[in-house]
């Protein structure tokens, strides 16, 4: 069976749930990618029907990303508590993260 890139072990000794699991992040970096891409076009286009198609598509693939990110974070539980002690908190990020990791 030849191997993806998203093994870093033989992909036949891996469960089906870890086999989704790494389908799941392949998606979200590649989700994470189209966003990065389409963020440069907007940024170089002199085009406003250029960059409001762009945008749209953006917005798509923000809407990908998180739809990866919430099943992530629905198996890992450890995640998904991590995420909610940082995520859309108000204040300095890093003082927010150095919160949780005392707190754990």
């Amino acid at each position: 069976m030849a191997g993806f890139d998203q093994y870093h072990e033989p992909p036949e000794e891996l469960s089906p749930e870890l086999r989704d699991f790494a389908r799941i992040i392949a998606s979200l970096v590649e989700e994470a990618e189209a966003i990065n891409w389409y963020q440069q076009r907007i940024a170089v286009t002199k085009d406003p029907e250029v960059r409001a198609i762009m945008e749209h598509a953006q917005e798509e693939e923000f809407e990908h990303f998180a739809i990866d990110l919430e099943w992530l974070t629905r198996k890992l539980p450890k995640w998904r508590e991590v995420l909610k002690a940082i995520l859309f908190k108000e204040g300095d990020i890093l003082e927010n993260a150095e919160k949780w990791e005392e707190g754990k």
